[in-house]
């Protein structure tokens, strides 16, 4: 697969990053990297002040750096700005943050040799993945500390992975056969002058939260059938009449979803006249994370893509212009959002798994279980749902909003972008462990129904379960079963295999 600066695609971004595929440079993206390098190395040989090339760093930007010090400025700047801390992140991870990174020096506006890009993609197709802790960003200059950890593997300096194995970064080049590179100027403050950390992490949130906002849907259907409840809210006409995108696809497939439900046709004269919010009002509420998720999509997209180093590189005009646009805001701004939409699928979730584990509204033995009283059931599997529902909205405050100055004022505003990553990404956690927790219940609730058939997605969500999971007899460690449901959400293979039975 081609990087040439301007094309990556989410769905190209997750083949790359999981699965695997190789990339090379763009021929006609190397000959721009030329032409910005030479306006480089012409400033480099001047007198004149050029910040990055022959000065110091942020507030240290006055002090001049004599021309042959100008190499090791660079190296110093790596060695300086690897000051993260905390917990490392995965090598899927590490594998997204160096691919955006080599995009974005692929558009040839920052300046650097086309052979400093030509490494980082051998350390992507050789799967070298830097060892890069998750904590240190704030958002703004860019990911500073978390990509200087990355741009210490190609001076031979940090940590990466490799085979299997964490090692100094050396050692991984040596066995991978590959060389460190000999910094040149302004190459240092471009490998680590971006929002990559941010936008990688947000990415792969953004992907899983798409897939688990079908699964919400199917859960949801399921959860219907097994508290006897209705889909006639979900029709098409009243869609129509408040016409959100969102709201009409999460009907539409409520709806496939119920098609051919015996459980439906037992209770149509029933004398309820309606089903509570958590069940009627899913097409606004889900349809509504929907639309956030498209507004996320469009963010992250138009990111993938950008050149968020300073100084850029103008190679027509010869310019070096200082700018902002290592700055996240945009970024940040949208990852506190699908933090915020994402939680409300698990706020509504834990709500439909109270009514399914609730007599007085299901009809069905207290908490799923039969011979209750003796056996506990689906008891604290709801509480443990309330936990994550309430963590989530602590999460759920922006840190978007939030800045602290840094750098003696000079960097006197930031975004604190990468810590919305991390929210997002603790959310979608919690979110899927709630829906793992509600389609266990859902599950559970249609073995009471029995011999009456669900709808076509209820019965999918049904085989899926009890293929991994027995149905609960008696009392049982309740955690191995959550666990093992949600691993399949995580890994998307109840996406995949939903997606392929259901034809979605």
């Amino acid at each position: 697969m081609l990087l040439d600066g301007h094309s990556l695609t989410l769905e190209k971004f997750k083949a790359i990053v999981e699965g695997r595929e190789k990339v090379s440079l763009c021929p006609q993206a190397k000959e721009i990297m030329l032409k910005a390098r030479a306006i480089v190395d012409k400033a480099a040989n001047q007198d004149d002040k050029v910040y990055s090339i022959n000065t110091g760093f942020g507030v240290l930007s006055k002090i001049k750096i004599e021309k042959h010090q100008l190499d090791q400025l660079q190296v110093n700047l790596i060695r300086s700005h690897c000051a993260g801390v905390g917990e490392v992140h995965s090598e899927v991870e590490s594998r997204a943050i160096l691919l955006l990174r080599t995009q974005c020096l692929a558009k040839g506006f920052s300046g650097v040799r086309p052979q400093l890009v030509e490494l980082l993609i051998e350390l992507l197709n050789r799967e070298i993945h830097p060892v890069i802790p998750s904590k240190g960003s704030v958002g703004a200059s860019g990911d500073l500390a978390p990509l200087a950890h990355l741009a210490s593997v190609l001076i031979g300096e940090g940590e990466a992975f490799f085979q299997g194995k964490r090692m100094t970064g050396d050692v991984a080049l040596k066995l991978a056969g590959l060389k460190p590179i000999k910094l040149a100027p302004k190459e240092g403050l471009s490998l680590i002058n971006g929002t990559q950390q941010m936008t990688a992490l947000g990415a792969l949130t953004l992907l899983r939260a798409e897939e688990t906002m079908d699964l919400a849907d199917l859960i949801c259907s399921a959860s219907l059938d097994g508290v006897l409840g209705t889909a006639k809210a979900f029709t098409d006409w009243v869609q129509q009449t408040r016409p959100f995108p969102g709201q009409i696809k999460t009907a539409k497939l409520l709806r496939s979803f119920m098609e051919g439900s015996e459980i439906s046709q037992s209770h149509v004269d029933c004398d309820r006249v309606q089903d509570p919010y958590s069940f009627r009002c899913v097409p606004q509420v889900h349809g509504g994370v929907r639309e956030l998720l498209v507004f996320v999509r469009h963010m992250l997209s138009i990111e993938l893509n950008a050149a968020t180093d300073n100084p850029l590189v103008n190679a027509e005009t010869g310019e070096l212009i200082s700018n902002g646009n290592f700055h996240g805001q945009p970024i940040a701004f949208a990852l506190d959002i699908l933090g915020m939409a994402v939680s409300e699928l698990a706020s509504i979730s834990e709500r439909r798994m109270a009514k399914l584990i609730d007599p007085t509204f299901s009809g069905l033995p207290t908490f799923l279980v039969k011979n209750e009283g003796l056996n506990s059931g689906f008891m604290m599997a709801q509480v443990t749902a309330a936990s994550l529902v309430s963590e989530n909205k602590l999460l759920s405050h922006p840190a978007s909003t939030d800045s602290i100055p840094t750098n003696n004022e000079k960097e006197d505003h930031v975004s604190m972008g990468p810590l919305c990553a991390r929210k997002a990404k603790t959310i979608l956690e919690n979110t899927q462990t709630c829906l793992a927790i509600e389609a266990l219940a859902a599950a559970q609730a249609l073995e009471f129904r029995k011999p009456l058939k669900p709808g076509v997605g209820p019965q999918f969500l049904y085989r899926f379960v009890r293929e991994r999971v027995s149905a609960l007899e008696e009392d049982r460690n309740l955690h191995i079963d959550i666990e093992t449901i949600l691993s399949t959400m995580r890994t998307g293979e109840m996406y995949l295999a939903m997606e392929k039975e259901l034809d979605l």
